[in-house]
């Protein structure tokens, strides 16, 4: 296995994701048997004089068990895209527009890539994953409080979700709006307006000679902050936009890579232009989920339906949750 890493927020700050190839990525898809948790049904032993192939525990033997396996599935995806830019265009602007472009290329396939995760996260959350779901957000219309926000005590009923599991979640990905509302918290202090012994202490201000501009960790995990992560504004008018965190164990979002990121050139003589095209075929894949969509190729839609995946082993062993929380910094309705 070779370990890899992007470039882009919540897929390239390590140790969110850690991009393993999957072993050689040939075909429409990658599949991968894994053994099933053991989960031995044992029996009474009681004294025998005899041996009997065959015989039940009751007789005196254990009876032989076996371990299942489940087939995992990683659905490969084919995107591509290209750009043109003539000499016209190159004398009005007064620069060069394609090296403005090659300069951004990294930056938006990352974005891309990490939009496509996030698809694929809403639909595995939806189905497969469906209990490891947590919504604190208000589901309406009206005025949010504390109890909607991410909060220590939110993330801990959230940890509890994966039972004993919980303490394996070290990794948090955010949106901004909810990454800055953590900042805000980190900045209040008990402080007194009137800078007297006899002022009223209050809860606020703060910040005088912090130099953080970054929520590095929070209630025990690193905090990756990332703009492509769903933003959720429901389907009746007046209701408050809601922010999905994704709080994870390190290593359990992987990457396979079928081909290499392939950019090519050209100059086409007749139209006096300069195209780029750009291609990379990869998949995503949560340990223990399995695409079971009979379809190829799927577009970020059919990643984000719940009925295209389901969990091939036991999900408590899948260290993942959804937290769905609101955000003082943005009360956007639709």
């Amino acid at each position: 296995m070779c370990l890899r890493q992007s470039k882009s927020a919540a897929c390239s700050l390590s140790p969110v994701l850690w991009f393993v190839t999957l072993f050689s990525m040939h075909g429409k898809a990658v599949r991968a048997s894994k053994f099933l948790s053991s989960t031995p049904l044992h029996r009474p032993k009681k004294s025998s004089t005899a041996l009997q192939l065959g015989a039940t525990s009751g007789a005196g033997y254990l009876t032989p068990q076996k371990v299942g396996t489940g087939t995992q599935i990683a659905s490969i995806v084919h995107r591509g895209f290209a750009y043109a830019v003539d000499d016209v265009a190159v004398l009005a602007a007064g620069e060069d527009p394609m090296l403005h472009i090659r300069n951004q290329l990294a930056d938006a396939i990352n974005k891309l890539n990490a939009t496509r995760l996030f698809e694929q996260l809403t639909g595995l959350f939806h189905t497969a994953l469906n209990s490891h779901r947590l919504e604190k957000q208000l589901g309406g219309s009206g005025a949010t409080a504390e109890a909607n926000y991410l909060t220590a005590s939110t993330m801990a009923e959230a940890r509890s979700l994966l039972g004993e599991r919980g303490e394996e979640l070290d990794t948090l990905i955010v949106h901004p709006s909810v990454a800055y509302y953590l900042y805000q918290v980190g900045m209040l202090t008990f402080s007194t307006s009137a800078l007297s012994a006899s002022g009223a202490v209050t809860w606020g201000g703060g910040g005088v000679g912090v130099g953080a501009r970054e929520v590095g960790e929070f209630a025990g995990m690193r905090v990756i902050v990332d703009s492509q992560v769903n933003t959720v504004r429901p389907g009746t008018a007046t209701h408050i936009s809601e922010f999905r965190c994704y709080m994870l164990k390190s290593g359990t979002i992987m990457e396979g890579v079928q081909s290499d990121l392939r950019v090519e050139a050209e100059r086409n003589i007749m139209s006096k232009q300069d195209v780029i095209s750009v291609d990379y075929h990869t998949a995503y894949h949560v340990m223990g989920t399995k695409w079971s969509n009979a379809a190829d190729n799927p577009t970020n839609a059919q990643l984000a339906t719940a009925g295209n995946w389901s969990a091939t082993y036991d999900i408590d062993l899948i260290p993942m949750v959804q937290l769905t929380v609101n955000s003082p910094l943005d009360t956007t309705t639709i």
